[in-house]
């Protein structure tokens, strides 16, 4: 059997998945649930009274929001 000369031939450029809306989501609801997951650990270092957690926690806390923050103001494509 023979095949047409198009099916192996794209129509064109390939889309970049890089800048995909798709991957924006992605990344967006990942850091939105790593705020919420920095918060409750922030919440549990701070009852725990331990240190490393409350610091790491912060952090994550800290960069998510920046991060969110940057993505909303368009810093981020």
């Amino acid at each position: 059997m023979r095949y047409e000369e198009s099916v192996g031939q794209s129509d064109g450029e390939l889309p970049v998945y890089s800048q995909s809306d798709g991957l924006h989501f992605m990344l967006n609801f990942t850091v939105a649930l790593a705020l919420l997951i920095g918060l409750g650990l922030l919440y549990l270092g701070m009852r725990g009274r331990v240190l490393w957690l409350k610091v790491w926690s912060a952090g994550l806390v800290v960069f998510s929001v920046a991060y969110l923050v940057a993505a909303s103001t368009g810093h981020i494509r």
